[in-house]
């Protein structure tokens, strides 16, 4: 039996002193650790984008920013012929805001029965005044070759039905960036020329020096909308010989398809027609050719169109010559 001096020193090697002791930190704990310092920093960025907002809804609610209003007021048509219709489309808009705001982009597209026309983007469109209202105009074209060579099935004469689609893009202080969406819809025609022909020249006075006659020119509708005639211009040629210009104002009703007789006075020489003018005297026909314009009015607005003949063929009467054989 030994003494306890004599005991054998037990050291056990999974353990240590106090002093010495390994930290074992579970993982999943150190994750919780770390998931709640991101939560607290998501905290705080949640707390401040917070502030911002209620401080955005206090400036709102104080200074009294708002969304702006827009809405189509009127659609003019200040030019058409035959090549283009010329559009302007009036926008109405409210700004209830304290400050201008920037118009950013106008976004517009024309539409026909679901096919385009033609769009189009306008970038930095200006500036709208605070507190207040005004009216945007928006020029648009529309050119009719561009159309007619895209769908075969619109043409010349018609009246197409179109919807204007509008998008006003603002940018309006604490709310952002904004689109504004308005449209309307209507009717725009296609022109086409009037048929023209000069189915007889009477003759008040005549002598081959000078001849003081009417000419019977008769215009033919060719729209499905009426014409009302103001004023034609134009120029005639007889046997090739231009005897001379003339302008009349004249008002007459040229119904959709239908036609009308416009009475143009003239004064010319026939001996400048030479060998012509005998069979001219013995009423005979006489060659032709007239070019010109017609200002009318239409439901569309008023249109200026060209005439033009080449090559027909007319006849020289007396003014008190029966005419019942000609009708």
């Amino acid at each position: 039996m030994s003494t306890s001096e004599d005991k054998p020193e037990i050291v056990n090697r999974g353990m240590t002193s106090s002093e010495d002791k390994v930290e074992i930190v579970d993982r999943s704990q150190k994750e919780k650790e770390e998931e709640k310092e991101e939560e607290g920093k998501g905290g705080f960025l949640d707390k401040v984008k917070g502030f911002i907002h209620d401080i955005g809804e206090k400036i709102e609610g104080t200074i009294g920013f708002g969304k702006p209003t827009a809405d189509v007021s009127a659609i003019h048509i200040p030019k058409i012929n035959l090549e283009r219709a010329d559009i302007v489309v009036d926008v109405l808009v409210k700004n209830p805001n304290p400050v201008p705001i920037p118009l950013v982009d106008i976004d517009y597209l024309i539409e026909s029965e679901g096919r385009k026309l033609v769009s189009g983007l306008i970038p930095d469109a200006g500036t709208l005044k605070a507190h207040g209202e005004e009216t945007v105009k928006i020029p648009l074209t529309l050119i009719y070759e561009d159309i007619k060579s895209t769908y075969n099935d619109i043409n010349p004469g018609m009246i197409i039905p179109y919807r204007i689609k509008v998008d006003l893009i603002v940018d309006v202080p604490v709310l952002g960036r904004l689109t504004l969406p308005m449209e309307k819809c209507g009717e725009i025609p296609i022109p086409k020329k009037p048929e023209v022909d000069i189915e007889k020249i009477k003759f008040q006075k005549f002598s081959l020096e000078e001849t003081v006659a009417i000419l019977h020119v008769r215009l033919e509708n060719m729209n499905d909308f009426d014409l009302g005639l103001n004023d034609l211009d134009c120029e005639v040629w007889l046997c090739d010989v231009s005897i001379g210009k003339a302008e009349i104002s004249d008002s007459i009703k040229l119904d959709k398809n239908g036609s009308g007789l416009v009475n143009v006075p003239m004064t010319f020489r026939p001996k400048d027609f030479g060998s012509a003018v005998w069979d001219m005297i013995r009423g005979k026909g006489t060659g032709y050719t007239i070019k010109g314009n017609i200002d009318v009015d239409t439901p569309f607005g008023a249109m200026k169109l060209p005439i033009i003949k080449e090559g027909g063929e007319t006849r020289l009467k007396k003014e008190d010559d029966d005419d019942d054989d000609d009708e």
